[in-house]
């Protein structure tokens, strides 16, 4: 059986029960027990696009086999799988072994649909940086991805909910970059170069919060993460590489306006802000209009990510409605197509 990724076994499962293979990584493995006290095991398993959590129960054969396993190893699943809400999906008869060290290798590097979309967002971001106006503001973006592109690459997003995969943080980053591009366009009183920055610097922190190892699809918790978070990260950051640079090009920045101070204090609120107030963890609100658009535009990009993903897999309760797929407020129901010209079908 061809193996498959765990999204794609997730779309596929959308119309019922589904026989499949996938090869991950053991995220973790947990002993538990149900409410009337029988004992049965939880794997959690991660490839580079998604998790899919299995169970084995006392009476099945894979029981004495969970007891074996150890995070952080390869394995091939085979099984039947099926859609189980809310529980995501769920596999009611599953097999495994481990990976050799050629299926191993061929998992790290992601499908290949993945690492084309990844590496062509990443150059995207090198191209937009070097459209900036502003040479302090192009020179500390060059910087950070000069120093910090590796580990960018294998950053995510998120834990859970959007972009939570390795890279992910690059396309997040990508897709706030265009849209940030379009809306600089339509209201030329934003400071481009500015936002676009702000884009980029905005999650840096979570290299540190957020980061994948070289090896492996099994994000760990970070002290630094857990004790500072992004957002103070991130500042921190900009503040040690701005000094970095202002050593270099000190004198040459001096004679610009607005002045190069300005310019720092700016680019910390944009990253200090960019959560949208207080309530949601960012330590001032917005104050500028960059730091509004900003905010937007990454809650927008979230949002729509979470939608697209949630059509994917969500189960229909009604014609045309799908069940509520978390964090998302409510059920989802399908999107109107865009017209097509009378007497042509699907676009053709």
């Amino acid at each position: 059986m061809t193996p498959v990724s765990i999204c794609d076994l997730k779309r596929a499962a959308g119309g019922g029960r589904v026989e499949g293979a996938v090869h991950c990584q053991v995220e973790s493995i947990s002993k538990k027990e149900t409410r009337e006290q029988k004992p049965y095991w939880e794997l959690v398993v991660a490839d580079a696009e998604g998790k899919l959590t299995l169970r084995a129960w006392n009476d099945s054969p894979n029981y004495a086999l969970c007891a074996s396993l150890v995070k952080g190893s390869f394995l091939e699943i085979t099984g039947e799988f099926v859609l189980n809400p809310p529980y995501g999906l769920d596999a009611k008869k599953w097999n495994c072994r481990s990976l050799g060290g050629e299926e191993r290798d061929l998992l790290l590097r992601g499908p290949a649909a993945l690492r084309e979309k990844q590496d062509a967002d990443y150059q995207f971001l090198r191209e937009a940086v070097s459209t900036m106006g502003d040479p302090r503001l192009r020179a500390l973006c060059e910087a950070f991805l000069e120093e910090y592109g590796e580990r960018f690459r294998r950053t995510g997003a998120a834990r859970n909910y959007h972009h939570s995969r390795r890279g992910g943080l690059v396309e997040h980053t990508a897709q706030m970059m265009r849209a940030a591009q379009a809306v600089a366009a339509v209201y030329p009183r934003l400071n481009r170069d500015l936002l676009l920055a702000g884009v980029l610097f905005h999650d840096s922190g979570k290299l540190w919060e957020n980061a994948y190892p070289e090896n492996g699809f099994i994000m760990p918790f970070d002290e630094r993460g857990e004790l500072a978070g992004h957002i103070m990260i991130g500042m921190e950051l900009v503040n040690r590489m701005w000094r970095k640079a202002s050593e270099a090009h000190g004198q040459a920045w001096a004679a610009f306006r607005p002045p190069s101070e300005d310019v720092r204090l700016h680019l910390l609120h944009l990253i200090a802000a960019h959560h949208g107030s207080k309530e949601f963890g960012s330590p001032v609100d917005p104050k500028t209009p960059e730091a509004f658009a900003l905010n937007h535009i990454d809650n927008l990009d979230a949002k729509l990510e979470m939608v697209f993903a949630a059509y994917e897999t969500a189960l229909p309760i009604a014609p045309r409605i799908f069940e509520r797929t978390r964090p998302l407020p409510g059920n989802l129901v399908e999107p109107l197509p865009p017209l097509f010209p009378e007497g042509v079908q699907g676009g053709q």
